[in-house]
């Protein structure tokens, strides 16, 4: 569910709690449109994160220190001269909106203590974080500035008054009256289908338009919940005006109970997750409607929550923006190897084919006798099966000069055979690779997964190679280490650079070696110790070498397995490229190992 105002609710209540009277120390931007505060309060130390983006605006504590720019951005040096230093007075939620205000006090440049507050605005694609004086209450500065031609009712550039998102005239949960309920079922139409039965698509909508921070998710639940509170009522309603009342009395006591459990702070924040453990929805509170459907993960802190679904939620996400230009470049070099092959193969097939040339010289040669120059064509007696061949000549040469044409086109015939199959074998090894590094950057979990493979692809000449600063910055091999039965421990390549450390720098010859057979993969090194390893721990770490694999999403899928001292490297062959022997095949169904 999106960042509502019920889930903003608790977390204002918690910054409360624990920020309160806190410093901040150092202000950093590690997105154009992300802050991280670090506050000191009390003698513990926190980091206060906040995102206006578009797509996963939020606010909450982390533990997460991330990666900072060398260069700050301009917005981030404003805050460090305007709050750096400052202590937070105050963190409140404005009603119930998805506003968090942050009052800091600060101290100006002659000693005065002036206060600014810091706007967390959580509202999808119009999210923005501003900074504004809190005696005059113009702005400035914001992380995202709104000009005239972008927002006419509302501009957020230094120097403007600060002016609140508009509310739609909607109250906070906790100021909705009796009489607005039910002007709101009214408002939406007969809340009941024909027959008298409640219309809950229509209750939840009055509930949209009821108050502040009601995301449409909640509005469901809240739906559900006044209608099993209100159901003996409805049942023995005579009229369809005291169906309505009572209705909207169960509405109006739902918002109620949302109000006592937001004061007293009675949140449960929960996860709610597919059964591979990716993150579905979240909450403050649980959601019944998920309860049973999903695995619930609970939590004792919403930033927690906060920090496991977004973590796990948009890492995926920001993986495949950052590799969309590598996955991008890999198709594209691969249809062009796809396309040569296609030629190579039409070239191969014309020079195979290029005997008749040196039939025609063969002919022309014994038949000079009866040609004459100047003739563009010749029909002759084939003296192999006494068919007749009509051959090209070019009125250009002479009869014999034509004859050596044609033992000249079969002589560059069969050396192109040759050299054409050396290009075809060459060309096959290209996209075999270029399947490989395809192969990982679609299985790739992590950012610096798609870095690794961005660099690969650089040293192999399908990217620009990168610039000096971030060529320092090349990744560490971090091969995925997984525990198989008996305890073994068995590593996985995420890229084809490691796949060559785990074979050839890792391995001892009596480990084992793993691969999909004919399917691009990882190579999985089962680390024995030289031992034979056990039945289940060999299957286990088939089944995740066909994990790691294209082959990922099939039933059954073949395992070429061998020691180690079997797999060589041929002279000048790509990364992750080898020939092995001594192998047997096993067929297993991909899958990680519980406990992995």
């Amino acid at each position: 569910m999106p960042f509502d105002g019920i889930v903003l609710s608790a977390v204002a209540s918690r910054l409360s709690a624990l920020l309160t009277g806190g410093k901040i120390d150092k202000i950093y931007q590690p997105e154009a449109d992300e802050l991280l505060l670090h506050i000191s309060a009390g003698r513990e130390k926190h980091l206060l994160f906040l995102s206006a983006n578009s797509a996963n605006p939020r606010a909450c504590l982390t533990g997460e220190r991330g990666a900072y720019p060398q260069n700050p951005p301009a917005f981030c040096m404003l805050l460090r001269k305007h709050i750096q230093g400052g202590r937070i007075a105050r963190v409140e939620q404005k009603g119930t909106e998805r506003i968090l205000e942050c009052t800091v006090d600060t101290v100006n440049e002659l000693g005065f203590s002036k206060n600014k507050r810091l706007i967390v605005e959580i509202m999808g694609k119009h999210s923005n974080i501003i900074l504004v004086d809190a005696q005059s209450e113009r702005i400035i500065d914001s992380i995202k500035r709104l000009t005239p031609d972008m927002n006419r009712y509302r501009q957020t550039l230094p120097g403007c008054p600060y002016i609140d998102p508009p509310s739609h005239g909607k109250p906070p949960w906790y100021a909705v009256e009796r009489a607005r309920v039910a002007a709101s079922l009214s408002a939406v139409g007969n809340p009941f289908r024909t027959g008298g039965t409640p219309d809950a698509a229509r209750v939840a909508k009055a509930i949209l338009t009821l108050a502040q921070g009601i995301g449409p998710l909640a509005a469901d639940e809240l739906a559900a919940e006044a209608l099993a509170d209100a159901e003996t009522v409805l049942a023995g309603a005579n009229s369809a005006g005291g169906a309505e009342e009572a209705l909207a009395d169960a509405i109006f006591r739902a918002l109620q109970r949302l109000a006592d459990k937001t004061r007293r702070g009675a949140f449960s924040p929960v996860v709610y997750a597919d059964g591979e453990g990716k993150p579905l929805d979240f909450h403050a509170f649980p959601i019944p409607s998920l309860e049973g459907a999903c695995e619930a993960l609970r939590f004792d802190d919403i930033d927690a929550a906060i920090e496991y679904y977004y973590a796990n939620r948009i890492a995926s996400n920001r993986v495949r923006q950052k590799s969309a230009d590598l996955l991008r470049a890999a198709k594209n070099s691969l249809d062009k190897q796809f396309l040569k092959k296609q030629r190579l193969l039409e070239d191969l097939t014309r020079a195979e084919n290029a005997d008749e040339h040196r039939l025609f010289g063969e002919l022309l040669t014994a038949n000079l006798h009866v040609l004459q120059a100047g003739q563009k064509s010749a029909r002759l007696t084939n003296y192999y099966d006494g068919a007749e061949l009509e051959i090209p000549l070019d009125p250009r040469l002479s009869p014999s000069q034509n004859a050596q044409r044609h033992y000249k086109l079969y002589a560059k015939a069969k050396t192109a055979v040759v050299e054409k199959k050396a290009r075809l074998a060459e060309t096959d090894k290209e996209i075999a690779y270029l399947e490989s590094v395809l192969s990982f950057i679609e299985n790739a979990a992590t950012a610096e997964e798609a870095d690794a493979l961005r660099l690969e692809l650089a040293e192999a000449g399908y990217l620009r190679r990168p610039g000096k600063s971030a060529a320092k910055k090349t990744p560490k091999p971090a091969p995925l280490t997984y525990v198989v039965s008996g305890g073994l421990r068995a590593e996985v390549g995420r890229n084809n650079r490691e796949n060559d450390l785990l074979t050839f720098k890792r391995a001892s010859g009596g480990d084992l070696w793993l691969h999909t057979k004919d399917i691009p993969g990882a190579h999985v090194i089962l680390f024995t110790g030289g031992r034979e390893a056990p039945a289940e721990a060999l299957r286990e770490a088939a089944a995740i070498a066909a994990w790691h694999s294209k082959g990922r999403a099939s039933e059954n899928v073949p395992v070429d397995c061998t020691l180690a001292k079997y797999v060589k490297k041929p002279s000048g062959a790509r990364p992750g490229m080898v020939i092995f022997t001594n192998n047997r095949t096993l067929y297993v169904k991909p899958a990680l190992p519980r406990d992995g």
